[in-house]
């Protein structure tokens, strides 16, 4: 494929094929550039399957610029979901948050109210009106204080990266699945020439994005340099029930819980990660994630566990996302967050315009690889 000038289009390597590698190698792809996808798994199946997959800004005010990132992201979900069309993947239907001690109450409601002064839509009720105009099946206090963020979300983050891998692909990009990226070339001038795969093969390319999630410092390493990530590591749990009981992603006291399909929940608790270090084994820690569900929703006492599994958060060192140039590897690019289900569609449409076009925009400025000295 040629560009309309006749020069030939930028060929990009994305590493990692989760959410982030999905939104950004389709925004590349839109935008006429030669994209390959390399996953050491199938696309999805790593930390993008095994998220809670909440789209919120609510939850991300130590800062006001990322808060306001963030917004932007749940702003680009709702553009994605117009142009490749909502189904199977996007459910915008909000989010409750609750809690059973005072000083949790006060801390999130504080929160709300600072929310509220930046613009962000929230609505304050009790645990009845609740029940009775929402959420039928949760056991709550009818005075408690309950917290809706009406323009909240939850993703089936594999369908989307299945959908957007799908249209990489039908519009000429290429899907490398069960291989490594072993080794990255550079030529004389010290910018990106060559990807090596474990499966023996060398791509040649102009441009290499590193979306390799909690692998992403290996491949930093591969152009000598130091990318700082956290350990952070959460258990999810799936579920399945006859019927599924709630509608929406929710926080209630020691347990997260969302839908997952028409007879799947998801559930995750920080209190229950914090346990993964004592050695107790996934199926362990799922046990007790189960009985929480049920003291928050009696009508999940049939329900089954159907999977549980440790994923490592990809955190870069300070906790905020690493997007874009590295200035002293020219070709070389990096997309790493937490909050990847959120950002994606955002970080994909700016990293692809500064690829492109050298297009540096301002919401990435704090959050740029630079600030990581080498």
């Amino acid at each position: 494929m040629r560009s309309e000038s006749g020069k030939r289009p930028r060929r990009v390597a994305v590493v990692g094929a989760g959410i982030l590698g999905a939104c950004v190698g389709w925004n590349l792809a839109r935008r006429g550039a030669e994209v390959v996808l390399v996953d050491a798994a199938r696309p999805g199946e790593g930390v993008t399957n095994w998220s809670f997959s909440w789209v919120n800004a609510s939850n991300k005010t130590v800062r006001r610029s990322y808060f306001d990132l963030n917004v932007a992201g749940m702003a680009a979900h709702r553009e994605l979901a117009g142009t490749i069309g909502a189904d199977t993947w996007w459910y915008p239907t909000g989010h409750l948050r609750w809690a059973d001690d005072p000083a949790a109450e006060a801390r999130f409601l504080k929160t709300a109210e600072l929310l509220g002064s930046w613009g962000y839509r929230v609505e304050v009720s009790t645990g009845g009106e609740v029940r009775r105009r929402l959420e039928r099946a949760l056991a709550l206090p009818d005075e408690v204080p309950v917290v809706l963020y009406p323009d909240e979300a939850w993703v089936h983050g594999r369908n989307l990266v299945d959908r957007l891998v799908g249209q990489v692909v039908a519009g000429g990009g290429e899907l490398r699945s069960g291989t490594e990226v072993r080794d990255i070339g550079t030529g004389p001038d010290g910018s990106v020439r060559t990807v090596s795969l474990s499966d023996g093969s060398r791509l040649d390319v102009d441009t290499v994005v590193n979306a390799a999630g909690p692998g992403a410092s290996r491949v930093a390493g591969l152009v000598a340099r130091q990318l700082p990530m956290r350990r952070e590591p959460g258990v999810v749990t799936r579920i399945d029930c006859a019927r599924l009981p709630i509608h929406r992603a929710m926080h209630a006291p020691h347990i997260e819980m969302r839908p997952d399909g028409d007879a799947s929940m998801v559930l995750h608790s920080r209190e229950t990660d914090a346990l993964i270090d004592t050695g107790q084994e996934p199926a362990q820690l799922a046990l007790l994630l189960h009985e929480l569900a049920r003291s928050v929703v009696p009508d999940l006492a049939d329900s089954r566990i159907a999977q549980a599994r440790v994923a490592h958060r990809p955190i870069p060192a300070d906790g905020f996302p690493s997007v874009g140039a590295v200035p002293s590897v020219p070709g070389y690019y990096e997309a790493v967050s937490h909050s990847g289900i959120t950002l994606g569609p955002v970080l994909g449409r700016l990293l692809a315009a500064e690829i492109l076009e050298g297009e540096r925009d301002e919401l990435l400025a704090e959050f740029r690889p630079e600030r990581f000295p080498q």
